[in-house]
């Protein structure tokens, strides 16, 4: 195998890829041991008749699309190693010579990563961030927050439904007596208040028992997505099978200790309080790295390839289509609930794409200018950090870096951080103006019913 490259604009490149006559010869082996056993020849049992038959019957081009494909992921990413270039894209394939007994030719259209030109890095002005100090309120806040998550679930069997109470309900909707789709339910699982239902159902539940039977009428709203139900009047004969609340731990020394290494609840909040207070040093360092980052991006002029954002896309709709599959979904089913076609998705992501591949660029062109290396003892600390993150042992990360490329990789990833530390140490903090200030404050006002 052998590549050449040639130079385009905009940060493009052709390779031209030769894979030799001997090679392809192995790839069409290949392309015939997979399709053998499918092809019909008179006077042969089916997977018995040769290649060399096979092709004088059906044309000597019958295995070369497959024998083709095999040849180019056989070659490709040794192919785009050779180069020497820094390729950014997924390739665009051109076949240029395919033949048996010659020599398989083949491009691939690339982008190449492009040069960034920097502006203005040290010294970018960034706003003031001003850490707030931890109140008793806040205090009380981030207590109630575990009293929530350490409430008990009991049954209810001495009142009625009160709002944000559990409830197992049996439900059948219909319209002037004729039932709908997606009207009916057993034992279904409902917290009353929560604002799940069309307005006026779940507040008609309230009050009632367990085993009561009841019918309540409402009305669909006019802007309801199923378009042959908006606006229209329903009665759904609903039924109260069960009845569960919540039942909060009461705030005292014993609430404390199980649910922290503290025996008193003034030692627990004290912990609350120094945890808050670190967070929220931690939430504004996190602040100020981003605006200088920010203005090191604005200041900087680099010219994405489209192919680069194009690729950037896909990782982004794989990584989304991965965190799916987490909850149980998949990308196809989220596209059809938000009824995106994926090209729409793919677009939708276009800016996110964009940021991501500006931010990366930037951060590297930083650390070159500035010669950032990253020390053995460096790359070990991090090591370290990702061992107590996964809570795996240290050797197990070691190994899974244990390849040139993946420990350059971690490298390169430590350099941009360090990058990032250099802006922001760097970056002048300006008070903020005062319409800054009052937006701020009306972000985070407390908003009230009119």
């Amino acid at each position: 195998m052998s590549v050449s490259v040639e130079k385009l604009e905009k940060s493009m490149a052709k390779l031209t890829i030769t894979v030799s006559a001997e090679d392809f010869i192995k790839a069409l082996d290949k392309a015939y041991a997979k399709q053998k056993n499918r092809i019909s020849v008179p006077g042969f049992r089916k997977g018995h008749a040769t290649r060399q038959i096979i092709q004088r019957m059906y044309g000597a081009g019958v295995f070369f699309e497959d024998a083709a494909n095999e040849a180019i992921n056989e070659s490709y990413a040794a192919a785009a190693k050779e180069s020497g270039e820094k390729i950014v894209s997924n390739p665009t394939i051109d076949i240029t010579q395919i033949e048996e007994g010659k020599d398989f030719i083949y491009t691939a259209e690339v982008a190449l990563e492009p040069p960034v030109e920097l502006g203005q890095y040290k010294g970018v002005e960034i706003a003031k961030v001003d850490v707030k100090e931890v109140t008793e309120e806040d205090i009380d806040k981030e207590l109630k927050r575990q009293q929530d998550a350490n409430a008990k679930i009991i049954d209810v069997t001495d009142r009625p439904v009160a709002n944000g109470d559990m409830i197992k309900l049996d439900f059948d909707g219909s319209i002037d007596g004729v039932p709908f789709e997606g009207g009916k339910a057993e034992n279904y699982d409902l917290t009353v208040g929560s604002g799940s239902f069309i307005p006026g159902f779940e507040d008609q539940l309230v009050g009632m028992n367990a085993g009561e039977e009841k019918d309540v009428k409402v009305t669909f709203p006019e802007d309801y997505n199923a378009k042959e139900l908006a606006g229209k009047e329903a009665v759904f004969h609903c039924k109260v099978n069960s009845i569960r609340t919540r039942q909060l731990p009461e705030l005292n020394d014993e609430f404390a200790d199980e649910v922290s290494e503290f025996d008193t609840l003034d030692e627990y909040k004290a912990d609350i309080k120094k945890n808050l207070e670190v967070k929220r040093e931690e939430d504004a360092k996190t602040t100020r790295e981003n605006e200088a980052v920010d203005a090191a991006i604005k200041n900087a002029t680099i010219e994405i390839p489209a192919p680069m954002l194009t690729t950037q896309e896909e990782n982004l709709a794989e990584e989304m289509a991965q965190n799916l599959r987490y909850q149980g979904m998949n990308l196809e089913d989220y596209l059809k609930y938000t009824g995106m076609t994926r090209d729409q998705f793919l677009e939708s992501m276009k800016p996110q794409a964009e940021r991501r591949i500006r931010t990366r660029l930037t951060l590297e062109a930083v650390a070159k200018a500035e010669n950032i290396e990253v020390s053995d003892e460096e790359f070990d600390d991090e090591i370290k950090k990702m061992a107590d993150q996964y809570k795996t042992p240290v050797e197990n990360i070691k190994n899974y870096f244990s390849s040139d490329e993946a420990k350059n990789d971690l490298k390169a990833d430590i350099a941009v951080q360090k990058a990032v530390t250099l802006l922001a140490e760097n970056a002048v903090e300006v008070e903020k103006k005062e319409e800054e200030k009052k937006d701020e404050a009306e972000a985070e006002a407390p908003k009230t019913e009119a």
